[in-house]
């Protein structure tokens, strides 16, 4: 494909006659690079090829993902003709595939192969997961002789994995490659180009590798509240975004846990797990709430509120720009705490300092600054009044108001309701820090 596109523009440049003055030597070293790169392609259906492109891409030695249609005939394969719910079990439909050039030195085919299979369900025929029809059918499509019986080898020894896990007989196709036709420009890197999805896993947890596969203990997570993020084996650009807004920064007091869609044991999970990522919200081992797909930090905040907080004063203050009443409980508690720090109930994050806390005997928390970059100040003209309005810069929770000048000597006085802070003893911190 690479040669014949560098000859073919090469003709149309005019330039075929100095490719020829090209000395003896310089093609032999040409040639030797191609024979070090050994550059294959192979076809693969496994369902949508959004994420399967993308799942491709990532592994090392593949030089290239291609979205595309094959193995139809009777008519032009675009994605509406192939969609057609007339189309949907018909034995001549395209297959949605991905067109994968790999260099065999890095990854072999046997390798390729065994994660596409790794990465669906080959049992399901016609099908992944809400996926239904024949354009999604499993198949491989080989570009040589060893291609094909590498395929067929590794797809006996995967049948015999599934078989030991009690799943049934694989129903992937194994045909010589006839012609690829490529997907339409908007299909080709479809994840990138829709940044707030989830990549599809369908995959059964059943892997070549024995060690890769973790029935981890999750005794923990059946007590209390608990998160859990299924994540993907193979890469998600969704998780790994989720990872940098989120759960790379995450400090709140209701433990985060990453799992893959086979390691739930005990838990009773009610929504599908097939998508990637998904964030489960569990109590006592029990599924309460569930979000398919990207989330970015303010909605996964919002609904961390609803879940920690319920219909609660402090879900008021933190959502709906509430006040504590003067001299609330949480008040009480908090103006005389030992050393320590004030943390966003939510996120975890520092918000303010005890050493910057004094009595204003207004019944309210006050302080005279955050804790640096830890607020962001918004402008309030709410009740007739011009403020300016108190937010954590990690989860845009409502906190208060400042009052320039109001504090002692002059200072400001940072008013903040308790009841969305948490508070840890500076000695807490200490001795984290040292283990």
């Amino acid at each position: 494909m690479f040669k014949g596109l560098i000859l073919a523009t090469f003709a149309m440049l005019g330039l075929l006659s100095t490719m020829s003055a090209i000395s003896s030597d310089e093609v032999t070293k040409s040639s030797d690079l191609n024979a070090t790169m050994h550059v294959e392609k192979l076809v693969l259906g496994s369902g949508c090829f959004w994420g399967a492109e993308k799942r491709y891409e990532a592994l090392n030695g593949v030089l290239d993902a291609e979205s595309g249609y094959a193995d139809g005939h009777g008519f032009k394969p675009t994605y509406r003709n192939i969609t057609k719910l007339s189309r949907r079990f018909d034995e001549d439909n395209y297959a949605e595939v991905v067109q994968v050039t790999f260099n065999s030195n890095i990854i072999s085919a046997k390798e390729l192969l065994q994660n596409y299979y790794e990465s669906h369900d080959p049992t399901q025929k016609n099908r992944q997961g809400n996926d239904v029809g024949t354009q999604y059918r499993s198949i491989i499509l080989t570009t040589s002789d060893e291609q094909a019986s590498i395929a067929k080898a590794v797809t006996s020894e995967y049948q015999q994995l599934l078989g030991k896990a009690d799943y049934g007989k694989i129903v992937t196709q194994i045909k010589p490659l006839e012609r690829f036709y490529s997907a339409e420009e908007y299909h080709q890197n479809y994840l990138e180009k829709n940044p707030n999805g989830y990549c599809p896993d369908h995959s059964t947890g059943v892997v070549f590798s024995q060690d890769e596969k973790q029935q981890l203990d999750n005794t923990a997570l059946l007590t209390g509240k608990q998160i859990v993020i299924l994540d993907s084996r193979d890469y998600c650009p969704y998780c790994e975004k989720f990872k940098a807004a989120v759960a790379n920064d995450y400090k709140g007091t209701i433990p985060m846990t990453f799992r893959h869609a086979d390691q739930l044991n005990g838990l009773t999970i009610k929504s599908a797990t097939w998508a990637t990522p998904t964030i489960l919200f569990l109590e006592d081992g029990v599924e309460v709430y569930s979000r398919q797909g990207y989330m970015d930090a303010e909605l996964f905040y919002k609904a961390l509120g609803a879940f920690k907080l319920g219909d609660s004063e402090a879900y008021k203050v933190a959502f709906n720009a509430k006040t504590d009443s003067p001299y609330c409980k949480e008040y009480t508690i908090f103006k005389n705490t030992p050393d320590g720090i004030f943390i966003d109930k939510l996120s975890g994050e520092p918000l303010f300092d005890t050493r910057d806390r004094f009595n204003s005997g207004t019944g309210w928390l006050s302080f005279t600054h955050p804790v640096k970059d830890s607020v962001t100040q918004h402008e309030d003209n709410s009740w007739g009044m011009q403020r300016i309005e108190l937010k954590s810069k990690s989860t845009g929770i409502h906190l208060g108001h400042l009052f320039p000048g109001e504090g002692p000597n002059g200072q400001d006085r940072y008013c903040i309701n308790a009841t969305v802070l948490e508070f840890v003893a500076r000695e807490e911190i200490n001795r984290s820090d040292d283990v």
